[in-house]
């Protein structure tokens, strides 16, 4: 059997504890380092006590972890990524953070407020929903794991885009979220007195995911599309639900939608549709690798009502980079990530 050995920069963040987590558990991976700035020197099972056992490796800087490891993942704040990547020359790259996602560096600065450090290694990065994209990245250097709403946006929306089944213009996707997906980090917006009990939209039509998830619509359009992308904090710790409004085609049914869906997803390990007037929701989909899509119309308005859920660590971060990872070194694509969701 076929084996690499992997590390992680940036473990202790919440994505990159979920990367230590389920890669403990492949078998085709042997976890070799782990990095961090704010714990060098501590054991990561110090830092995050579930891990007791399971993985015990000390925390060390991040040149230590692009030495003799196959497969590094970095799970960083956008900004940091590049200039490791420069220097990882002899392994896979898969960066969680964004600094990879935007191919258009005009676009890149004009939401991220910085260049691209290293121009030339974008031309050679791959973006890579692996639903979407798989075969782009069987010899990929770099990959771009996307982010947690555009996964679950370009999920919901592919095969009726693809298929021409929608208006491209007016998309409304209303999506929340569970606190992780704002990091480890401490904000007055996620304090619990704040968060519990609480439900509130936020950087409405200015959050850091709308170019991301406009470029994957427009790709798979052929044509420029814009949305209108209003994310939401939800007080659970994880998961992602896509509220996705868009107007169906002149003569476009119900039926011939749902066939559609089916038919792109059929094959797909992790992509579920849900069973006719049953909702996604993203307690079905916590802890796992599944991206739970339901389809739903409305006859008044003409209205397509897609709801996508995933769990924002798992396929929204680390386990979607996994399955790239899997898909990059040729192993079985679930690799690692059968584990069925929870039931409660």
């Amino acid at each position: 059997m076929k084996h690499i050995k992997a590390g992680v920069i940036g473990a202790t963040g919440y994505t990159g504890a979920e990367l230590v987590r389920l890669l403990s558990c492949h078998p085709n991976v042997s976890l070799a380092a782990v990095s961090s700035v704010s714990y060098e020197g501590q054991r990561i099972s110090d830092i995050y006590p579930n891990l007791y056992g399971i993985c015990d490796l000390t925390l060390s800087a991040a040149g230590d972890v692009i030495t003799g490891c196959d497969a590094v993942f970095a799970a960083l704040p956008h900004g940091l990524s590049e200039e490791i990547a420069a220097n990882c020359k002899d392994a896979v790259f898969i960066d969680l953070g964004a600094d990879f996602r935007i191919a258009d560096e005009s676009v890149y600065k004009t939401w991220y407020g910085k260049p691209f450090l290293h121009p030339g290694l974008h031309g050679s990065a791959v973006y890579s929903i692996p639903e979407l994209h798989r075969s782009e990245i069987r010899d990929a250097g770099i990959i771009a794991n996307p982010g947690c709403y555009p996964t679950a946006s370009a999920l919901g929306l592919a095969p009726a885009i693809e298929g021409g089944l929608i208006e491209t213009e007016g998309i409304i996707i209303d999506s929340k979220s569970g606190v992780t997906g704002a990091g480890r980090g401490l904000t007055q917006n996620t304090h619990f007195p704040d968060t519990n009990e609480a439900f509130s939209a936020y950087k409405a039509g200015v959050h850091r995911h709308t170019p991301e998830i406009e470029q994957q619509l427009s790709r798979l359009a052929g044509t420029d599309v814009k949305v209108t992308f209003i994310p939401h904090l939800l007080p659970v710790n994880r998961g992602i639900e896509s509220t996705i409004y868009c107007r169906l085609k002149k003569g476009v049914s119900y039926k011939t939608t749902r066939l559609a869906y089916e038919n792109a997803y059929k094959n797909e390990r992790f992509v579920r549709i849900m069973p006719q007037e049953v909702y996604a929701n993203i307690k079905n989909v916590r802890m796992s690798n599944y991206c739970d899509i339901s389809l739903h119309t409305d006859a008044h308005t003409g209205m397509l009502i897609i709801c996508a859920c995933i769990d924002n660590m798992v396929k929204g971060a680390a386990g979607q980079a996994i399955q790239n990872m899997n898909i990059r070194f040729g192993f079985d694509e679930s690799a690692g990530l059968l584990a069925a969701p929870p039931a409660f």
